[in-house]
């Protein structure tokens, strides 16, 4: 164990040896490269879908410094299903409070969640070290999942029954034959080098600093974001609370800023100081320097080969859309991926991963650029006219819909996926096809989306379809009462029903359906129509 900043200890995972020895060659149904949030949930999804799969990561141990630290509550719900969401909520710092500085001056402030009856927040402040930890522990618990520390990928050779990877280990490569590959090797993929494969998208002209801060504070448990602060003049700056009384700091720099420079104590405790003020004690836990980037493959499957996470696509940290978009990849993948290898799905049904999570990938990056061209305008009537609506903010609500000092991460809405069946009848409300499921509060104290499981899952409200044998051993049946808040946030009349996905999502929804809607809409979600 190797002592850490702050009250976290970096565990040593171990390493051993591969089964079939140093130049030998093994087979498995999927191959995870890449140890972190990303590839972690990848796994254990596919574990709890009855699909084996292996995890080969270079390093025995978490990433080191807290990197991303923001978890929407649509990733808690994911984590949820796998196991880990109540134990990262009860170690996050929970908040859904944010402030707007211009200056000195508090601008406004705004409510990520104002309503109740939610089992997780909008958000929770956790250290990457903890999530993947958690993740870790978990996976372990998992037969289905063989975790492999220090095996390092340094070749892949794409075929038409299987993909070649070359593992490095400290006694020697072997071969490992996979039915298919999620590449989850973040930002840096060697998956994606050796396949020739690059990013398509924009570099902004701007470096920030992270730093993260030990320190006893009386700071509120929100997120604050000035504008041009008075203790750093002309850059913005962004305060997080994590656990462990740590803080995130983010300070814009400037794209002159020498990104090794910077990363000094001697520059970063001055600036810091300028900020907490010169008798604040504090000791620095985590130092980084980032560009804001962009980014995405122009395709995100390549045969037997899928890309998840960072691998896939870039974005700019404001806005947290980083971490919580990988583990939204997991969680769609997963369940296409395990149809496909028990027979149940054709092939085609993996391309949709790349149609639903490519969209999930443009808006994203969409709303990023935004809050990168708001943080950093470029020019001085750029700047003139974001000042201009930072002042308007403070009495009227309108220009507050302009300011973007980072979109906060919401779940993405398959709007245009072929997997969905359109709405033949009116609702007044409630989740449309290809939007994730709403959760709320029984009436015996649990919660909606612990109903559904890891499957296909009918929600029926106030009435249960007499569903055909076949269907029953394909979906599972969760009957709710037609009153109270379950059927407000569906919009649900007596008979109305849901179909879900396993990922959650809306499938198809009716007032009230026959066993021949539900078979073809069961049918169209695994792109076994036509």
């Amino acid at each position: 164990m190797v002592a850490a900043g702050g009250d976290f200890t970096y565990p040593a995972f171990g390493y051993a040896p591969p089964p079939a020895g140093a130049g030998g060659t093994e087979a498995c149904r999927v191959a995870i490269v890449g140890g972190g949030p990303v590839g972690l949930s990848a796994a254990l999804d596919l574990a709890r879908q009855g699909i084996a799969c292996t995890l080969l990561d270079e390093e025995d141990s978490v990433s080191v410094g807290s990197r991303a630290i923001c978890y929407a509550k649509r990733t808690l719900e994911i984590w949820d299903r796998l196991g880990v969401g109540q134990r990262m909520l009860d170690k996050g710092v929970t908040w859904r409070l944010g402030k707007v500085f211009h200056g000195a001056a508090q601008r406004y402030s705004f409510d990520l969640l104002p309503e109740s009856g939610h089992q997780f927040p909008a958000f929770i402040n956790l250290q990457q070290y903890y999530a993947e930890l958690y993740l870790v522990e978990a996976a372990r618990q998992q037969p289905l999942i063989d975790l492999r520390w220090k095996h390092r990928v340094t070749d892949v050779v794409p075929g038409n029954d299987n993909t070649r990877l070359t593992v490095e280990t400290p006694d020697g490569d072997y071969t490992l034959l996979a039915d298919y590959v999620l590449a989850a090797d973040g930002a840096r993929s060697t998956i994606r080098r050796k396949l020739g494969l690059d990013f398509k998208g924009q570099v902004f002209e701007d470096r920030f600093l992270i730093a993260d801060v030990k320190m006893k504070a009386d700071f509120p448990v929100e997120r604050w974001f000035w504008f041009d602060p008075p203790f750093h003049s002309g850059g913005s700056a962004l305060l997080h609370s994590q656990p462990d009384d740590v803080w995130r700091i983010d300070l814009q720099l400037g794209w002159q800023a020498d990104p090794e420079a910077e990363r000094a104590p001697e520059r970063v405790i001055p600036r810091l100081k300028a900020m907490l003020g010169a008798d604040t004690e504090f000791e620095l836990d985590w130092v980084s320097i980032y560009t804001f980037q962009c980014r995405r493959l122009e395709r995100f499957r390549h045969g037997r080969v899928l890309f998840i996470g960072d691998s896939a696509h870039q974005v700019s940290p404001f806005g947290a859309r980083g971490a919580n978009s990988g583990v939204q990849d997991a969680d769609n993948i997963a369940w296409k991926l395990a149809h496909v290898l028990r027979g149940e799905a054709p092939d085609a049904l993996l391309d949709t991963y790349d149609t639903e999570r490519s969209a999930a990938a443009d808006e994203n990056i969409l709303n990023s650029t935004r809050s990168t061209d708001f943080i950093s305008p470029k020019g001085a009537m750029a700047k003139a006219l974001r000042d201009a609506v930072l002042d308007l903010a403070a009495d009227h609500a309108f220009a507050r819909r302009l300011v973007n000092s980072g979109r906060l991460s919401l779940p993405s809405t398959y709007r245009d996926t072929p997997l969905s069946t359109p709405d033949r009848d009116a609702f007044s409300a409630g989740p449309p096809p290809g939007a994730p499921a709403v959760d709320a509060p029984l009436d015996d104290g649990g919660w909606l989306l612990h109903r559904c499981g890891n499957g296909f899952t009918l929600l029926s409200f106030g009435a249960s379809p007499d569903l055909a044998p076949a269907l029953q051993q394909r979906i599972r049946m969760v009957l709710l009462p037609a009153t109270g808040l379950a059927a407000e946030r569906y919009g649900a009349a007596p008979g109305c029903a849901y179909l879900l996905r396993p990922d959650q999502h809306v499938a198809a929804r009716w007032h009230k359906p026959s066993n021949q809607d539900i078979s073809m809409a069961y049918d169209r979600t695994l792109a076994r129509m036509g």
